[in-house]
């Protein structure tokens, strides 16, 4: 994250936006294949039945493959592209808020537990802004499984665009934040966790390497990679629960709640508490990757825009 200290200016959210677009592009364009593969396992009803297995991590990959070509793996693509940049922006711009207004007002650190409160702020923030929709036209371009290959297999989707009219057509525009509880939930305890290892662990490592203010990307890479895996180890149940929530219809006169409660209930009785963890493996090889790609190109665009600025300040960090 942007550094406050005594020689530098507070990061604006022009860098926010520059920073934050290029690496969350970066991010989409490295790992969505991982993502529509951890889509497809957690809408899988493979190993139902008694003696089977549901379909793994590479088999799923493969199946994808074949059937549909290797663009299928590409497919939501354009919903992540399109939202990708105020996503991140509003991430980053949102943390620094809150964690501004949480810092010590004597001292200006911040402590490692508001730290974390500010990652569940900036997580809410961008869930019930960007993410939810987004995930949702994702979610249905991704469930779709026509072949690219063959130009008589129309899609109910065709592209993100259509998908967005579509669904406010048929299904009214509150579809398009189906399930943005679970989201705010999901993107919350994400980022709570993601914001506060990274910071601990880049304080560690800076610690470590004394007089070194920018440590080199190397380093930023492997503690994102670290700090990206946190968030899905923690809410695995909760991004399978709302992946199946988005994908599917609306029953007339029922609440969320209740959805919610009966996709729960129908996973455990129907596929054990194993299905809860369906798509994990993906999930963390999509997420944590990404989270270094993510944390690697911020620093470094966010630090070349900081070293044009003159200096001002105190020192933002936990301590």
């Amino acid at each position: 994250m942007s550094r406050n200290n005594g020689s530098k200016k507070p990061v604006g959210f022009a860098t926010h936006v520059t920073a934050g677009g290029i690496a969350g592009a970066c991010e989409a364009l490295t790992c969505q294949p991982l993502d529509t593969i951890k889509v497809r396992m957690q809408l899988s009803r493979s190993g139902r039945l008694p003696g089977t297995k549901p379909r793994g991590f590479f088999a799923t990959g493969t199946y994808i493959v074949r059937r549909e070509t290797p663009l299928a793996l590409y497919k939501g693509l354009g919903a992540v592209l399109s939202g990708i940049v105020p996503k991140m922006s509003i991430r980053f711009a949102s943390f620094e808020a809150y964690k501004t207004a949480l810092a010590d007002p004597e001292t200006g650190n911040t402590s490692m537990g508001n730290i974390f409160i500010a990652g569940l702020g900036a997580g809410t923030t961008e869930a019930v802004a960007v993410v939810t929709p987004m995930e949702v036209v994702k979610i249905r371009l991704q469930a779709q499984q026509h072949s690219l290959a063959d130009p008589l297999e129309t899609p109910r989707y065709r592209n993100a665009g259509h998908a967005v009219y579509t669904i406010v057509r048929e299904e009214g525009f509150s579809t398009l934040y189906r399930g943005v509880s679970l989201t705010a939930l999901r993107q919350a305890t994400n980022q709570g966790a993601n914001f506060t290892v990274y910071q601990e662990a880049k304080k560690f490592a800076q610690r470590l390497q004394p007089g070194v203010e920018e440590l080199p990307s190397y380093q930023t890479m492997m503690i994102g990679l670290l700090s990206g895996a946190a968030g899905p180890l923690s809410n695995a149940p909760i991004d399978t629960i709302k992946t199946r929530l988005q994908k599917s219809t609306a029953a007339p006169g029922s609440s969320a709640l209740s959805r919610i409660m009966t996709i729960a209930r129908e996973m455990w009785i129907q596929e054990g508490v194993k299905s809860f963890y369906k798509g994990l493996t993906p999930r963390i090889l999509r997420v944590a990757p990404g989270q270094s790609v993510v944390f690697a190109v911020y620093e470094r665009v966010s630090g070349m825009i900081e070293r044009m600025r003159p200096s001002t300040g105190g020192d933002a960090y936990s301590e």
